[in-house]
């Protein structure tokens, strides 16, 4: 069965543009050993969402993600900074 749901091939050309990083990518952040996943109390409102913080083409990104139907979808992701300062202190901190 495959883990992840297909993704809006829209919304991923429009990440891409703006971050730089496709969502087929960004699903590397999953098998990173380190990857740090948090739930995205601040937009959960209508549905839980959450943040996988993990190393994608060697950088860090933080991919933004619901479960639907027992899969991942993807629907952001980005090299952004407040998340890399998370991972950074995980990985220290551990």
């Amino acid at each position: 069965m495959e883990y992840f749901a297909d993704t809006d091939i829209r919304k991923d050309l429009e990440n891409q543009q703006n971050h730089g990083v496709s969502f087929r990518d960004a699903r590397e952040a999953f098998v990173d050993p380190n990857r740090l996943i948090i739930q995205d109390i601040e937009h959960s409102a209508n549905e839980d969402r959450y943040k996988c913080i993990g190393k994608v083409l060697g950088k860090i990104c933080t991919v933004r993600f619901v479960y639907r139907d027992g899969k991942v979808r993807i629907f952001g992701a980005g090299y952004w900074r407040k998340e890399r300062k998370l991972y950074e202190r995980w990985i220290k901190d551990r």
